[in-house]
């Protein structure tokens, strides 16, 4: 289960230093524990490109961020993510909530947010994996190990 406490715990346990985000409906319910995490600063921004620019800073600056959005947001944060990632090769790490996942997977939602999210990620060439229900917070944390260790970009992509 993805609870806020297990989420700050898994990014604190791999070194994540800031979160940068725009809180949204599933994700937004994090947001008690990732402001009350001791060894994590919660950054908010208004546009999903902005939070994008913002990581790729720090991350130049010699910290370890992740970029906290949803899946509407990486749509519109195309063009930084491009220029970011492919561009100037700053490796970042994200965590997409995909709006309407799990009723998309049964039927019960006409959501074109799963339809679009793998495909728009694999367009970026950024290498992720789907977290659902089955997975832990740990797996968030191997993600994110496994991604630092080849210092390059990665997209964990949760199910709502």
């Amino acid at each position: 289960m993805f609870d806020g406490a297990s989420v700050v715990q898994a990014l604190q346990d791999c070194g994540v230093t800031h979160v940068v985000w725009i809180p949204d409906s599933d994700l937004g319910r994090w947001e008690p524990e990732l402001r009350e995490a001791p060894r994590l600063q919660l950054l908010r921004v208004c546009r999903e490109g902005e939070a994008i620019a913002l990581a790729a800073g720090l991350k130049l600056g010699g910290k370890n961020p992740v970029v906290l959005i949803q899946c509407t947001g990486l749509f519109e944060a195309g063009d930084t993510l491009r220029n970011i990632l492919h561009d100037l090769h700053v490796p970042l790490f994200l965590l997409i909530g995909v709006r309407s996942y799990r009723a998309h997977q049964k039927g019960e939602s006409t959501d074109s947010c799963p339809v679009f999210t793998e495909p728009i990620v694999r367009a970026w060439q950024i290498p992720y994996v789907l977290l659902d229900e089955r997975h832990a917070p740990s797996d968030i944390s191997d993600a994110y190990r496994r991604a630092s260790a080849k210092n390059e970009s990665f997209a964990v992509l949760l199910a709502e």
